[in-house]
């Protein structure tokens, strides 16, 4: 091969390989997005926030999805998997923080999501928490303080 075939070559190679990387490094670690959360809360509720339930580094095996209802003045989660599938253990609470009186939970062997549960705002100084999980991999986060 000739010296300037070569460097075209490896030149398009680099390019190629440089590309690739570009992809990589800005492709979102995963789809869940409020799109992907099934409006199980029902009606008027509003995603507020979500919290991935990471299987590991890169993959979002489910998201916790935290809506609100104004009409209804109630917060709730639902745990969404990511990919429906078999039948596997599942699990959604909402809380409040720092003091819990009764979390709202739901719990067990599910294709799709967990949830949804139900909680009242919280009384002031006092914030919600969240939590989910899917098989043995597990997330939470606290935050919507009035």
């Amino acid at each position: 091969m000739k010296p300037i075939r070569r460097k075209a070559a490896t030149a398009g190679a680099l390019a190629v390989l440089a590309l690739g990387g570009t992809l990589a490094a800005t492709a979102p670690a995963s789809a869940a997005t409020a799109d992907a959360y099934n409006g199980a809360c029902g009606a008027g509720y509003e995603v507020f926030t979500s919290t991935p339930v990471m299987s590991s580094q890169r993959t979002v095996a489910a998201t916790t999805y935290v809506a609100y209802s104004s009409a209804d003045r109630q917060w709730c989660a639902v745990t969404v998997r990511s990919k429906p599938g078999a039948r596997v253990f599942m699990e959604v609470t909402l809380d409040t923080w720092p003091t819990s009186t009764t979390p709202a939970r739901d719990a067990g062997s599910y294709t799709a999501f967990a949830g949804p549960v139900y909680k009242d705002l919280p009384e002031p100084g006092r914030c919600m928490t969240w939590s989910g999980s899917i098989d043995l991999y597990y997330n939470s986060d606290r935050g919507l303080c009035p």
